[in-house]
């Protein structure tokens, strides 16, 4: 089963997050309880192989598993969600809406675009290939964190450190995710990007790009790249954001997708949500 939480009630409008590569869904905890607060039912979940969610038995993982596994969540709302999307979890919602619309009412794409900076992402698949033996203690592993985000002046509470990683029969702590993925959906990427462009063409909802100031994944090109592919998009530049927009600068982030979600239409209901709305099993 994909692990997940709401946030606000269940018959508000709904939000759907979905966080990006090696990332669980505990990252968009504070924007969600402000958009709750607002008036906005908020709904995360860790991808398959992330955070609580199943890791697949044979290890054999491949991004349309993610695609399918967003779009089944998707569809357990009374209406279309809005989509709010980080980095693999942007890139999925950009997927199956231009595949298979109408399944959002709007998108919130956060630090991507159809075509990547491969030096950005390089960067990210070495830390996370970075410490296959985990680690001693909390403190090793938020000094690693440090070292790869150090422009962050604080490091990460040891509660917040706690939900990322998994504590083995060796007294290790090793990261959340199913180590096994790191390759096959790696690899993967480039060979999609033919799809992303052509889904990115069909996408009519309303659509906002939220990008990293300081970002190496996103640059001007790929971002005027998309803008030409979407022509009805906005873009905000969050500043002395790095591609981890939403944990450098959530306030920022956060005050830029309320203002987005004030300008859509409301949504219809399309008719009683299913019971218990739940989500998927990854198989």
């Amino acid at each position: 089963m994909l692990a997940g939480e709401r946030f606000g009630d269940a018959d508000a409008p709904p939000v759907l997050f979905a966080h990006g590569f090696g990332q669980t869904r505990h990252a968009w905890r504070t924007t969600a309880a402000r958009l709750a607060a607002a008036g906005w039912q908020c709904v995360s979940f860790d991808a398959r192989g992330h955070g609580e969610s199943g890791h697949l038995a044979d290890g054999d993982y491949h991004l349309q598993q993610f695609a399918d596994d967003l779009a089944g969540v998707a569809r357990t709302f009374a209406r279309p969600p809005v989509l709010v999307g980080a980095s693999m979890g942007g890139l999925l919602g950009l997927l199956v809406e231009g595949e298979q619309a109408p399944l959002f009412a709007a998108l919130v794409l956060v630090d991507c675009t159809p075509r990547w900076e491969p030096q950005g992402v390089a960067r990210i698949l070495a830390f996370m290939q970075a410490h296959p033996q985990g680690f001693a203690d909390l403190d090793e592993a938020a000094a690693a964190i440090a070292a790869f985000l150090p422009h962050r002046s604080e490091r990460k509470s040891s509660g917040r450190l706690r939900s990322l990683l998994v504590p083995h029969a060796d007294g290790r702590l090793r990261w959340h995710w199913d180590p096994r993925m790191l390759g096959p959906v790696a690899s993967e990427g480039e060979r999609h990007q033919p799809r992303l462009f052509a889904a990115a063409r069909s996408i009519r909802v309303p659509t906002l790009l939220l990008s990293g100031g300081a970002s190496d994944v996103v640059s001007p090109e790929t971002i005027d790249e998309f803008l030409a592919l979407v022509p009805h998009a906005r873009h905000v530049a969050v500043a002395d954001a790095t591609h981890m927009v939403v944990g450098d600068r959530n306030d920022s982030f956060t005050h830029h997708v309320e203002e987005f979600l004030r300008t859509l239409p409301p949504a219809p209901r399309s008719g009683p949500a299913p019971a218990g709305r739940a989500v998927p099993s990854p198989a």
